[in-house]
């Protein structure tokens, strides 16, 4: 095999002082600057965009809390402390719905019986985790009750239900069958 024949395996077995045939760059430059008329542009005109992106912005949240307030024109807001035990404050009112109250009391009926079914060492991690999900529901109640407008403390508490769900769920499938969880 000649060395004009032989093969290349890299890139790093190309030549590297190969100049190329024509230069396209100075026809590619006159080409641009032909199109390209310069212009001066008005501070205006430049931020037009972001302006009226901002002001969509701003519309569409007026909108939303306007929409918000008149889709649960008598939803109350806030509850008073009804436990004795608890800092006179204000508890963030969470009202589920019909399904998920028919639902969780169901399971909270069995419970008993389905932890019963259950091996020693999984009834413990369960009564432990439903422990520490009241817990947590408590404490963020209590939160919300201080800043009833916190969108992060609502999402865990939204959160902390669905944890409890899952936890009297699988208890209740893991009870059926007498294995643990």
């Amino acid at each position: 095999m000649s060395t004009d024949e032989r093969r290349i395996s890299s890139l790093r077995d190309l030549p590297r002082d190969v100049a190329p045939t024509r230069d396209l760059w100075k026809e590619i430059e006159a080409a641009i600057t032909a199109d390209a008329p310069v212009q001066k542009v008005s501070p205006w005109r430049a931020n037009r965009l972001r302006i009226f992106a901002a002001a969509a912005v701003v519309a569409a949240l007026a909108i939303g809390v306007w929409i918000g307030r008149s889709a649960f024109p008598g939803a109350p807001v806030m509850l008073a402390a009804s436990n004795p035990g608890e800092p006179e404050m204000l508890r963030a009112a969470y009202i589920p719905d019909a399904r998920y109250t028919r639902d969780r009391a169901e399971l909270v009926k069995t419970l008993e019986s389905k932890l019963a079914a259950l091996p020693p060492e999984s009834r413990t991690k369960v009564v432990a985790s439903l422990k520490t999900i009241e817990d947590s529901k408590r404490d963020l109640e209590t939160a919300l009750g201080r800043d009833p407008t916190n969108a992060l403390l609502q999402e865990l508490l939204v959160n902390t239900y669905q944890d409890e769900m899952r936890v009297l769920t699988a208890v209740h499938e893991a009870g059926d069958s007498g294995r643990g969880i």
